[in-house]
Protein backbone atom coordinates (compact mmCIF):
# COMPACT_ATOMS: atom_id res chain seq x y z
CA UNK A 1 0.00 0.00 0.00
CA UNK A 2 1.57 3.30 -1.13
CA UNK A 3 1.80 6.39 1.04
CA UNK A 4 -0.70 8.18 -1.23
CA UNK A 5 -3.36 5.56 -0.48
CA UNK A 6 -2.67 5.70 3.28
CA UNK A 7 -2.78 9.50 3.19
CA UNK A 8 -6.10 9.45 1.35
CA UNK A 9 -7.56 6.98 3.85
CA UNK A 10 -6.55 9.26 6.73
CA UNK A 11 -7.91 12.27 4.89
CA UNK A 12 -11.24 10.56 4.20
CA UNK A 13 -11.48 9.46 7.85
CA UNK A 14 -10.67 12.99 9.00
CA UNK A 15 -13.27 14.42 6.64
CA UNK A 16 -15.86 11.99 8.01
CA UNK A 17 -14.88 13.04 11.55
CA UNK A 18 -15.33 16.71 10.66
CA UNK A 19 -18.67 15.91 9.03
CA UNK A 20 -19.93 14.09 12.14
CA UNK A 21 -18.60 16.78 14.47
CA UNK A 22 -20.22 19.47 12.34
CA UNK A 23 -23.52 17.62 12.61
CA UNK A 24 -23.12 17.48 16.39
CA UNK A 25 -22.35 21.21 16.56
CA UNK A 26 -25.29 22.01 14.29
CA UNK A 27 -27.57 19.81 16.41
CA UNK A 28 -26.40 21.37 19.70
CA UNK A 29 -26.71 24.91 18.36
CA UNK A 30 -30.21 24.38 16.99
CA UNK A 31 -31.25 22.61 20.18
CA UNK A 32 -29.98 25.51 22.29
CA UNK A 33 -31.94 27.91 20.09
CA UNK A 34 -35.16 25.92 20.32
CA UNK A 35 -34.48 23.74 23.37
CA UNK A 36 -36.69 25.67 25.77
CA UNK A 37 -39.61 25.01 23.41
CA UNK A 38 -38.83 21.39 22.47
CA UNK A 39 -41.01 20.04 25.25
CA UNK A 40 -44.02 22.11 24.15
CA UNK A 41 -43.38 21.14 20.51
CA UNK A 42 -43.37 17.44 21.36
CA UNK A 43 -46.37 17.79 23.66
CA UNK A 44 -48.37 18.91 20.63
CA UNK A 45 -47.96 15.44 19.19
CA UNK A 46 -51.45 14.48 20.30
CA UNK A 47 -53.49 11.52 19.10
CA UNK A 48 -53.74 13.31 15.74
CA UNK A 49 -51.24 11.24 13.76
CA UNK A 50 -50.84 13.90 11.05
CA UNK A 51 -49.82 16.49 13.62
CA UNK A 52 -47.43 13.91 15.05
CA UNK A 53 -45.78 13.49 11.65
CA UNK A 54 -45.36 17.26 11.36
CA UNK A 55 -43.85 17.43 14.85
CA UNK A 56 -41.45 14.58 13.97
CA UNK A 57 -40.27 16.40 10.84
CA UNK A 58 -39.88 19.67 12.76
CA UNK A 59 -37.97 18.17 15.71
CA UNK A 60 -35.61 16.29 13.37
CA UNK A 61 -34.94 19.50 11.46
CA UNK A 62 -34.00 21.09 14.81
CA UNK A 63 -31.74 18.33 16.14
CA UNK A 64 -30.46 17.35 12.67
CA UNK A 65 -30.37 13.66 13.55
CA UNK A 66 -33.06 11.01 13.27
CA UNK A 67 -31.17 8.96 15.88
CA UNK A 68 -31.12 11.85 18.36
CA UNK A 69 -34.78 12.67 17.66
CA UNK A 70 -35.84 9.05 18.20
CA UNK A 71 -33.81 8.80 21.42
CA UNK A 72 -35.55 12.01 22.53
CA UNK A 73 -38.96 10.47 21.81
CA UNK A 74 -37.97 7.36 23.79
CA UNK A 75 -37.03 9.66 26.69
CA UNK A 76 -40.36 11.51 26.52
CA UNK A 77 -42.31 8.25 26.58
CA UNK A 78 -40.21 7.08 29.51
CA UNK A 79 -41.02 10.35 31.30
CA UNK A 80 -44.74 9.85 30.63
CA UNK A 81 -45.05 12.93 28.39
CA UNK A 82 -46.09 10.96 25.31
CA UNK A 83 -48.04 7.77 24.71
CA UNK A 84 -46.92 4.95 22.42
CA UNK A 85 -49.61 5.74 19.82
CA UNK A 86 -48.62 9.43 19.81
CA UNK A 87 -44.97 8.51 19.33
CA UNK A 88 -45.55 6.41 16.19
CA UNK A 89 -46.65 9.40 14.09
CA UNK A 90 -43.65 11.37 15.39
CA UNK A 91 -41.26 8.53 14.47
CA UNK A 92 -42.71 8.41 10.95
CA UNK A 93 -42.10 12.15 10.61
CA UNK A 94 -38.55 11.74 11.94
CA UNK A 95 -37.64 9.49 9.00
CA UNK A 96 -38.63 12.25 6.56
CA UNK A 97 -36.96 15.02 8.57
CA UNK A 98 -33.61 13.25 8.43
CA UNK A 99 -33.44 13.66 4.65
CA UNK A 100 -33.18 17.47 4.92
CA UNK A 101 -29.39 17.51 5.42
CA UNK A 102 -28.74 15.06 2.56
CA UNK A 103 -30.90 17.23 0.31
CA UNK A 104 -28.81 20.29 1.22
CA UNK A 105 -25.41 18.69 0.61
CA UNK A 106 -26.60 17.20 -2.70
CA UNK A 107 -26.89 20.77 -4.04
CA UNK A 108 -23.06 21.01 -3.96
CA UNK A 109 -22.83 24.09 -1.74
CA UNK A 110 -19.85 22.73 0.21
CA UNK A 111 -17.52 25.26 -1.46
CA UNK A 112 -19.04 28.07 0.62
CA UNK A 113 -18.21 26.34 3.93
CA UNK A 114 -15.52 28.95 4.82
CA UNK A 115 -18.18 31.66 4.69
CA UNK A 116 -20.33 29.83 7.26
CA UNK A 117 -17.30 29.09 9.45
CA UNK A 118 -16.19 32.75 9.41
CA UNK A 119 -19.68 34.15 10.08
CA UNK A 120 -20.35 31.57 12.78
CA UNK A 121 -17.04 32.14 14.56
CA UNK A 122 -17.61 35.91 14.44
CA UNK A 123 -21.06 35.63 16.04
CA UNK A 124 -19.94 33.07 18.61
CA UNK A 125 -16.73 34.80 19.71
CA UNK A 126 -17.65 38.49 19.48
CA UNK A 127 -21.22 38.72 20.77
CA UNK A 128 -22.32 38.02 24.35
CA UNK A 129 -26.05 37.58 23.82
CA UNK A 130 -27.05 33.95 24.19
CA UNK A 131 -29.27 33.84 21.10
CA UNK A 132 -26.61 35.38 18.83
CA UNK A 133 -23.95 33.02 20.19
CA UNK A 134 -26.21 30.03 19.57
CA UNK A 135 -26.94 31.30 16.06
CA UNK A 136 -23.19 31.58 15.50
CA UNK A 137 -22.69 28.03 16.78
CA UNK A 138 -25.32 26.80 14.29
CA UNK A 139 -23.55 28.53 11.39
CA UNK A 140 -20.18 27.27 12.60
CA UNK A 141 -21.50 23.72 12.85
CA UNK A 142 -22.99 23.87 9.37
CA UNK A 143 -19.72 25.23 8.00
CA UNK A 144 -17.70 22.46 9.67
CA UNK A 145 -20.18 19.89 8.29
CA UNK A 146 -19.72 21.23 4.75
CA UNK A 147 -15.94 21.45 5.23
CA UNK A 148 -15.86 17.83 6.37
CA UNK A 149 -17.83 16.88 3.28
CA UNK A 150 -15.29 18.71 1.10
CA UNK A 151 -12.30 17.11 2.87
CA UNK A 152 -13.92 13.69 2.62
CA UNK A 153 -14.83 14.21 -1.04
CA UNK A 154 -11.23 14.79 -2.17
CA UNK A 155 -9.80 11.35 -1.34
CA UNK A 156 -13.06 9.65 -2.35
CA UNK A 157 -12.68 11.27 -5.77
CA UNK A 158 -9.14 9.92 -5.91
CA UNK A 159 -10.35 6.43 -4.94
CA UNK A 160 -13.06 6.63 -7.58
CA UNK A 161 -10.37 6.76 -10.27
CA UNK A 162 -8.67 3.55 -9.07
CA UNK A 163 -9.63 0.23 -10.58
CA UNK A 164 -9.11 -1.64 -7.30
CA UNK A 165 -11.63 0.56 -5.50
CA UNK A 166 -14.10 0.24 -8.38
CA UNK A 167 -13.82 -3.54 -8.35
CA UNK A 168 -14.38 -3.59 -4.56
CA UNK A 169 -17.61 -1.65 -4.99
CA UNK A 170 -18.86 -4.10 -7.59
CA UNK A 171 -19.43 -6.56 -4.71
CA UNK A 172 -22.23 -4.26 -3.59
CA UNK A 173 -24.04 -4.70 -6.89
CA UNK A 174 -25.73 -7.56 -5.04
CA UNK A 175 -28.71 -5.75 -3.41
CA UNK A 176 -28.56 -7.94 -0.27
CA UNK A 177 -24.87 -7.13 0.29
CA UNK A 178 -25.54 -3.43 -0.31
CA UNK A 179 -28.40 -3.53 2.21
CA UNK A 180 -26.22 -5.25 4.85
CA UNK A 181 -23.34 -2.83 4.23
CA UNK A 182 -25.67 0.14 4.80
CA UNK A 183 -27.02 -1.41 8.03
CA UNK A 184 -23.61 -2.26 9.51
CA UNK A 185 -21.84 0.99 8.59
CA UNK A 186 -24.69 3.19 9.85
CA UNK A 187 -25.00 1.20 13.10
CA UNK A 188 -21.27 1.78 13.68
CA UNK A 189 -21.15 5.53 13.01
CA UNK A 190 -24.71 6.09 14.34
CA UNK A 191 -25.73 8.49 11.59
CA UNK A 192 -27.70 7.65 8.48
CA UNK A 193 -27.11 11.20 7.24
CA UNK A 194 -23.34 10.65 7.32
CA UNK A 195 -23.65 7.27 5.58
CA UNK A 196 -25.80 8.69 2.80
CA UNK A 197 -23.49 11.71 2.67
CA UNK A 198 -20.60 9.36 1.79
CA UNK A 199 -22.66 7.84 -1.03
CA UNK A 200 -23.40 11.35 -2.35
CA UNK A 201 -19.69 12.24 -2.04
CA UNK A 202 -18.79 9.19 -4.17
CA UNK A 203 -21.16 10.41 -6.88
CA UNK A 204 -19.68 13.88 -6.71
CA UNK A 205 -16.22 12.32 -6.97
CA UNK A 206 -17.09 10.74 -10.28
CA UNK A 207 -17.86 7.22 -9.03
CA UNK A 208 -20.90 6.07 -11.00
CA UNK A 209 -22.46 3.51 -8.69
CA UNK A 210 -25.60 1.95 -10.16
CA UNK A 211 -28.61 3.70 -8.65
CA UNK A 212 -30.05 0.31 -7.65
CA UNK A 213 -26.95 -0.32 -5.49
CA UNK A 214 -27.14 3.17 -3.99
CA UNK A 215 -30.85 2.69 -3.31
CA UNK A 216 -30.25 -0.52 -1.32
CA UNK A 217 -27.41 1.16 0.57
CA UNK A 218 -29.90 3.89 1.52
CA UNK A 219 -32.44 1.28 2.63
CA UNK A 220 -29.74 -0.27 4.82
CA UNK A 221 -28.83 3.12 6.27
CA UNK A 222 -32.47 3.64 7.26
CA UNK A 223 -32.46 0.37 9.20
CA UNK A 224 -28.98 0.84 10.72
CA UNK A 225 -29.93 4.17 12.27
CA UNK A 226 -32.51 2.40 14.48
CA UNK A 227 -29.97 0.55 16.62
CA UNK A 228 -28.92 3.52 18.78
CA UNK A 229 -32.54 4.10 19.81
CA UNK A 230 -32.89 0.37 20.58
CA UNK A 231 -29.86 0.56 22.88
CA UNK A 232 -31.22 3.73 24.53
CA UNK A 233 -34.51 1.94 25.26
CA UNK A 234 -32.95 -1.03 27.08
CA UNK A 235 -33.12 0.56 30.58
CA UNK A 236 -36.33 2.48 29.80
CA UNK A 237 -40.02 1.69 30.31
CA UNK A 238 -41.98 -0.90 28.34
CA UNK A 239 -43.60 1.74 26.13
CA UNK A 240 -40.20 3.32 25.43
CA UNK A 241 -38.88 -0.07 24.31
CA UNK A 242 -41.94 -0.45 22.09
CA UNK A 243 -41.35 2.96 20.48
CA UNK A 244 -37.77 2.00 19.60
CA UNK A 245 -39.06 -1.29 18.18
CA UNK A 246 -41.66 0.61 16.11
CA UNK A 247 -38.83 2.63 14.57
CA UNK A 248 -37.04 -0.58 13.55
CA UNK A 249 -40.19 -2.35 12.28
CA UNK A 250 -41.21 0.76 10.33
CA UNK A 251 -37.87 0.91 8.51
CA UNK A 252 -37.79 -2.85 7.91
CA UNK A 253 -41.38 -2.82 6.58
CA UNK A 254 -40.52 -0.02 4.16
CA UNK A 255 -37.49 -1.98 2.99
CA UNK A 256 -39.50 -5.20 2.54
CA UNK A 257 -42.14 -3.42 0.47
CA UNK A 258 -40.03 -1.08 -1.66
CA UNK A 259 -36.85 -3.18 -1.89
CA UNK A 260 -38.40 -5.88 -4.13
CA UNK A 261 -40.42 -3.19 -5.92
CA UNK A 262 -37.37 -1.23 -7.12
CA UNK A 263 -35.49 -4.48 -7.85
CA UNK A 264 -38.20 -5.96 -10.08
CA UNK A 265 -39.74 -2.78 -11.48
CA UNK A 266 -36.73 -0.93 -12.96
CA UNK A 267 -39.00 1.80 -14.29
CA UNK A 268 -39.22 3.36 -10.82
CA UNK A 269 -35.51 4.16 -10.59
CA UNK A 270 -35.46 5.06 -14.30
CA UNK A 271 -38.13 7.67 -13.54
CA UNK A 272 -35.93 9.11 -10.75
CA UNK A 273 -32.94 9.23 -13.14
CA UNK A 274 -34.96 10.99 -15.83
CA UNK A 275 -36.23 13.66 -13.44
CA UNK A 276 -32.84 14.30 -11.79
CA UNK A 277 -29.91 13.63 -14.16
CA UNK A 278 -27.30 14.42 -11.46
CA UNK A 279 -26.34 11.25 -9.52
CA UNK A 280 -26.01 13.01 -6.12
CA UNK A 281 -29.50 14.48 -6.49
CA UNK A 282 -30.86 11.05 -7.44
CA UNK A 283 -29.61 9.55 -4.16
CA UNK A 284 -30.99 12.44 -2.06
CA UNK A 285 -34.34 12.37 -3.85
CA UNK A 286 -34.65 8.59 -3.56
CA UNK A 287 -34.01 8.89 0.17
CA UNK A 288 -36.78 11.49 0.53
CA UNK A 289 -39.23 9.74 -1.80
CA UNK A 290 -38.72 6.36 -0.14
CA UNK A 291 -39.38 7.77 3.35
CA UNK A 292 -42.42 9.68 2.10
CA UNK A 293 -43.84 6.61 0.33
CA UNK A 294 -43.29 4.48 3.47
CA UNK A 295 -45.11 7.12 5.50
CA UNK A 296 -48.09 7.17 3.11
CA UNK A 297 -48.22 3.36 3.14
CA UNK A 298 -48.02 2.84 6.92
CA UNK A 299 -49.64 5.97 8.40
CA UNK A 300 -53.16 4.43 8.31
CA UNK A 301 -51.89 1.52 10.43
CA UNK A 302 -50.57 3.39 13.47
CA UNK A 303 -52.86 1.64 15.96
CA UNK A 304 -52.18 -1.76 14.39
CA UNK A 305 -48.44 -1.11 14.73
CA UNK A 306 -48.97 -0.20 18.38
CA UNK A 307 -50.89 -3.43 19.02
CA UNK A 308 -48.20 -5.47 17.25
CA UNK A 309 -45.35 -4.16 19.40
CA UNK A 310 -47.49 -4.55 22.52
CA UNK A 311 -47.79 -8.26 21.65
CA UNK A 312 -44.05 -8.53 20.97
CA UNK A 313 -43.24 -6.71 24.24
CA UNK A 314 -46.20 -7.62 26.48
CA UNK A 315 -47.17 -6.02 29.76
CA UNK A 316 -45.69 -7.48 32.89
CA UNK A 317 -46.65 -7.24 36.50
CA UNK A 318 -46.41 -3.71 37.80
CA UNK A 319 -42.89 -2.93 38.92
CA UNK A 320 -42.38 -2.65 42.64
CA UNK A 321 -42.39 1.06 43.46
CA UNK A 322 -39.96 0.37 46.30
CA UNK A 323 -37.25 -1.00 44.02
CA UNK A 324 -33.91 0.73 44.69
CA UNK A 325 -33.19 2.18 41.27
CA UNK A 326 -34.39 5.04 39.14
CA UNK A 327 -37.13 3.77 36.82
CA UNK A 328 -37.54 6.75 34.51
CA UNK A 329 -34.15 8.51 34.20
CA UNK A 330 -31.65 7.52 31.51
CA UNK A 331 -28.40 9.25 30.56
CA UNK A 332 -29.42 9.80 26.92
CA UNK A 333 -32.00 12.30 28.13
CA UNK A 334 -29.23 14.62 29.38
CA UNK A 335 -28.70 15.63 25.73
CA UNK A 336 -32.06 17.43 26.07
CA UNK A 337 -32.37 19.05 29.52
CA UNK A 338 -36.15 19.45 29.14
CA UNK A 339 -36.50 15.68 28.73
CA UNK A 340 -34.20 15.01 31.70
CA UNK A 341 -36.25 17.42 33.86
CA UNK A 342 -39.48 15.69 32.80
CA UNK A 343 -37.99 12.34 33.78
CA UNK A 344 -36.91 13.77 37.14
CA UNK A 345 -40.46 15.03 37.72
CA UNK A 346 -41.86 11.54 37.17
CA UNK A 347 -39.23 10.04 39.48
CA UNK A 348 -40.06 12.63 42.17
CA UNK A 349 -43.75 11.74 41.87
CA UNK A 350 -42.83 8.09 42.37
CA UNK A 351 -40.72 8.97 45.43
CA UNK A 352 -43.61 11.04 46.80
CA UNK A 353 -46.00 8.11 46.43
CA UNK A 354 -43.56 5.78 48.22
CA UNK A 355 -43.28 8.31 51.08
CA UNK A 356 -47.07 8.82 51.23
CA UNK A 357 -47.72 5.06 51.29
CA UNK A 358 -45.05 4.63 53.96
CA UNK A 359 -46.63 7.29 56.17
CA UNK A 360 -49.99 5.54 55.88
CA UNK A 361 -48.32 2.22 56.73
CA UNK A 362 -46.60 3.79 59.75
CA UNK A 363 -49.90 5.22 61.05
CA UNK A 364 -51.59 1.85 60.55
CA UNK A 365 -48.78 0.18 62.48
CA UNK A 366 -49.14 2.75 65.27
CA UNK A 367 -52.92 2.47 65.70
CA UNK A 368 -52.96 -1.34 65.40
CA UNK A 369 -49.79 -1.74 67.53
CA UNK A 370 -48.32 -3.94 64.79
CA UNK A 371 -44.53 -4.16 65.24
CA UNK A 372 -44.13 -6.17 62.01
CA UNK A 373 -45.64 -3.34 59.98
CA UNK A 374 -43.30 -0.92 61.76
CA UNK A 375 -40.32 -2.97 60.52
CA UNK A 376 -41.71 -2.72 56.95
CA UNK A 377 -41.85 1.05 57.33
CA UNK A 378 -38.18 1.14 58.33
CA UNK A 379 -37.26 -0.95 55.27
CA UNK A 380 -39.21 1.31 52.92
CA UNK A 381 -37.48 4.34 54.43
CA UNK A 382 -34.22 2.99 53.00
CA UNK A 383 -35.77 3.18 49.53
CA UNK A 384 -36.87 6.77 50.13
CA UNK A 385 -33.36 7.74 51.22
CA UNK A 386 -31.91 5.99 48.15
CA UNK A 387 -34.29 7.83 45.82
CA UNK A 388 -33.51 11.14 47.51
CA UNK A 389 -29.77 10.65 46.90
CA UNK A 390 -30.16 9.46 43.31
CA UNK A 391 -32.70 12.09 42.23
CA UNK A 392 -30.59 14.83 43.82
CA UNK A 393 -27.56 13.52 41.91
CA UNK A 394 -29.62 13.39 38.70
CA UNK A 395 -30.72 17.00 39.17
CA UNK A 396 -27.11 18.00 39.88
CA UNK A 397 -26.10 16.41 36.56
CA UNK A 398 -28.79 18.44 34.80
CA UNK A 399 -27.63 21.63 36.53
CA UNK A 400 -24.07 21.04 35.32
CA UNK A 401 -25.29 21.55 31.73
CA UNK A 402 -25.70 24.88 29.98
CA UNK A 403 -29.28 25.73 30.94
CA UNK A 404 -31.75 28.52 30.47
CA UNK A 405 -32.78 30.49 33.56
CA UNK A 406 -36.19 28.77 33.48
CA UNK A 407 -34.80 25.23 33.59
CA UNK A 408 -32.25 26.16 36.25
CA UNK A 409 -34.95 27.69 38.47
CA UNK A 410 -37.18 24.65 37.94
CA UNK A 411 -34.44 22.24 39.04
CA UNK A 412 -33.85 24.40 42.14
CA UNK A 413 -37.51 24.03 43.11
CA UNK A 414 -37.35 20.29 42.43
CA UNK A 415 -34.39 19.89 44.79
CA UNK A 416 -36.46 21.47 47.59
CA UNK A 417 -39.42 19.20 46.80
CA UNK A 418 -37.19 16.11 47.01
CA UNK A 419 -35.95 17.31 50.41
CA UNK A 420 -39.55 17.84 51.60
CA UNK A 421 -40.61 14.35 50.51
CA UNK A 422 -37.58 12.87 52.25
CA UNK A 423 -38.59 14.65 55.47
CA UNK A 424 -42.09 13.13 55.23
CA UNK A 425 -40.33 9.77 55.02
CA UNK A 426 -38.34 10.62 58.15
CA UNK A 427 -41.55 11.41 60.05
CA UNK A 428 -43.01 8.05 58.98
CA UNK A 429 -39.87 6.46 60.40
CA UNK A 430 -40.43 8.34 63.69
CA UNK A 431 -43.99 7.04 63.89
CA UNK A 432 -42.78 3.47 63.30
CA UNK A 433 -40.34 3.93 66.17
CA UNK A 434 -43.20 5.11 68.42
CA UNK A 435 -44.90 1.78 67.64
CA UNK A 436 -41.77 -0.05 68.74
CA UNK A 437 -41.68 2.03 71.95
CA UNK A 438 -45.30 1.08 72.65
CA UNK A 439 -44.38 -2.59 72.28
CA UNK A 440 -41.27 -2.26 74.43
CA UNK A 441 -42.58 -0.10 77.29
CA UNK A 442 -46.32 -0.70 77.06
CA UNK A 443 -47.22 2.98 76.75
CA UNK A 444 -50.91 3.75 77.13
CA UNK A 445 -53.09 6.47 75.59
CA UNK A 446 -56.61 7.41 76.55
CA UNK A 447 -59.41 6.64 74.06
CA UNK A 448 -59.93 10.41 73.63
CA UNK A 449 -56.25 10.93 72.72
CA UNK A 450 -56.38 8.10 70.18
CA UNK A 451 -59.56 9.56 68.69
CA UNK A 452 -57.91 12.96 68.31
CA UNK A 453 -54.82 11.44 66.68
CA UNK A 454 -56.99 9.41 64.31
CA UNK A 455 -58.79 12.55 63.12
CA UNK A 456 -55.52 14.49 62.80
CA UNK A 457 -53.71 11.72 60.91
CA UNK A 458 -56.66 11.35 58.51
CA UNK A 459 -56.52 15.06 57.64
CA UNK A 460 -52.73 14.90 57.18
CA UNK A 461 -52.96 11.84 54.92
CA UNK A 462 -55.53 13.65 52.80
CA UNK A 463 -53.46 16.83 52.40
CA UNK A 464 -50.32 14.86 51.47
CA UNK A 465 -52.13 12.73 48.87
CA UNK A 466 -53.76 15.85 47.41
CA UNK A 467 -50.47 17.81 47.32
CA UNK A 468 -48.66 15.01 45.50
CA UNK A 469 -51.47 14.70 42.96
CA UNK A 470 -51.43 18.46 42.36
CA UNK A 471 -47.67 18.37 41.82
CA UNK A 472 -47.98 15.36 39.50
CA UNK A 473 -50.64 17.03 37.32
CA UNK A 474 -49.61 20.69 37.80
CA UNK A 475 -53.23 21.32 38.81
CA UNK A 476 -53.27 24.80 40.36
CA UNK A 477 -57.08 24.78 40.44
CA UNK A 478 -57.05 22.58 43.58
CA UNK A 479 -54.65 24.74 45.60
CA UNK A 480 -57.53 26.40 47.55
CA UNK A 481 -58.47 22.93 48.78
CA UNK A 482 -54.92 22.52 50.13
CA UNK A 483 -55.27 25.82 51.99
CA UNK A 484 -58.59 24.67 53.43
CA UNK A 485 -57.16 21.31 54.53
CA UNK A 486 -54.15 23.02 56.10
CA UNK A 487 -56.54 25.23 58.11
CA UNK A 488 -58.37 22.07 59.26
CA UNK A 489 -55.08 20.46 60.31
CA UNK A 490 -54.07 23.59 62.26
CA UNK A 491 -57.47 23.65 63.98
CA UNK A 492 -57.16 19.98 64.94
CA UNK A 493 -53.64 20.61 66.26
CA UNK A 494 -54.98 23.42 68.41
CA UNK A 495 -57.66 21.11 69.79
CA UNK A 496 -55.11 18.37 70.42
CA UNK A 497 -52.82 20.72 72.32
CA UNK A 498 -55.65 22.16 74.44
CA UNK A 499 -57.10 18.77 75.28
CA UNK A 500 -53.69 17.31 76.06
CA UNK A 501 -52.93 20.12 78.50
CA UNK A 502 -56.29 19.49 80.16
CA UNK A 503 -55.52 15.79 80.57
CA UNK A 504 -52.13 16.65 82.08
CA UNK A 505 -53.87 18.95 84.57
CA UNK A 506 -56.30 16.24 85.53
CA UNK A 507 -53.42 13.74 85.83
CA UNK A 508 -55.17 11.24 83.54
CA UNK A 509 -52.32 11.04 81.04
CA UNK A 510 -49.64 8.35 81.07
CA UNK A 511 -46.26 10.23 80.96
CA UNK A 512 -44.73 8.03 78.26
CA UNK A 513 -47.96 8.04 76.29
CA UNK A 514 -48.13 11.82 76.64
CA UNK A 515 -44.63 12.21 75.19
CA UNK A 516 -45.49 10.02 72.21
CA UNK A 517 -48.76 11.94 71.73
CA UNK A 518 -46.91 15.28 71.64
CA UNK A 519 -44.16 14.04 69.33
CA UNK A 520 -46.68 12.48 66.96
CA UNK A 521 -48.70 15.69 66.66
CA UNK A 522 -45.49 17.62 65.94
CA UNK A 523 -44.49 15.11 63.23
CA UNK A 524 -47.94 15.27 61.63
CA UNK A 525 -47.83 19.07 61.68
CA UNK A 526 -44.46 19.03 59.88
CA UNK A 527 -45.88 16.60 57.31
CA UNK A 528 -48.77 18.99 56.58
CA UNK A 529 -46.31 21.90 56.23
CA UNK A 530 -44.22 19.95 53.71
CA UNK A 531 -47.36 18.90 51.83
CA UNK A 532 -48.44 22.54 51.51
CA UNK A 533 -45.00 23.49 50.19
CA UNK A 534 -45.06 20.65 47.62
CA UNK A 535 -48.50 21.69 46.35
CA UNK A 536 -47.66 25.39 46.05
CA UNK A 537 -44.27 24.68 44.46
CA UNK A 538 -46.03 24.37 41.09
CA UNK A 539 -46.56 28.14 41.18
CA UNK A 540 -42.80 28.67 41.50
CA UNK A 541 -42.14 26.25 38.60
CA UNK A 542 -44.76 27.95 36.42
CA UNK A 543 -43.32 31.36 37.25
CA UNK A 544 -39.88 30.11 36.21
CA UNK A 545 -41.25 28.94 32.86
CA UNK A 546 -42.92 32.31 32.21
CA UNK A 547 -39.75 34.36 32.82
CA UNK A 548 -37.84 35.60 29.74
CA UNK A 549 -34.91 33.41 28.72
CA UNK A 550 -31.50 34.40 30.07
CA UNK A 551 -28.04 32.98 29.69
CA UNK A 552 -27.00 30.95 32.70
CA UNK A 553 -23.71 29.22 33.24
CA UNK A 554 -24.08 26.23 35.50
Amino acid sequence: MTWDIVSNIFLAAGGLGLFLYGMKMLSDGLENLAGDRLRSILERATSNRFLGVGVGIGVTCVVQSSTAATVMVVGFINAGLMTLVQSIGVIMGINIGTSITTQIISFKIDQISPLFIFAGALLYLVFKRRRLRNLGFVALGFGVLLLGFTVMGGPLKEFASRDAFRSMLTAFRNPVLALLAGIVFTAIIQSSTASIGIIIALYMGGMHIPLLTAAFLVLGCNIGTCFTALLAAIPASRDAKRAALVHLLYSVAGCLVFGPLIAFVPGILAWVQNLWPDGARQVAMFHTLFNTATLVLLLPFVRQLARLVQKIIPEREKENANIKRLLYCDSNALKTPETAVAQAHKEICRMGQVACDNLQLALKAFFTKDAELALEVLEHEKTINFLQREITYWLARIRSLELSAQVLEKTEVMLHIVASIERVGDYAENIAEYTQLEEKYGTVMSPQALEELTALSGAVREIIALALDIYKKYDAGRLPRVTSLKADVDALLGECSKNHMQRLKENVCDPRGGMVYTDLTIDLNHCSNHATYIAYSILAENAAEEEPAAAVGA
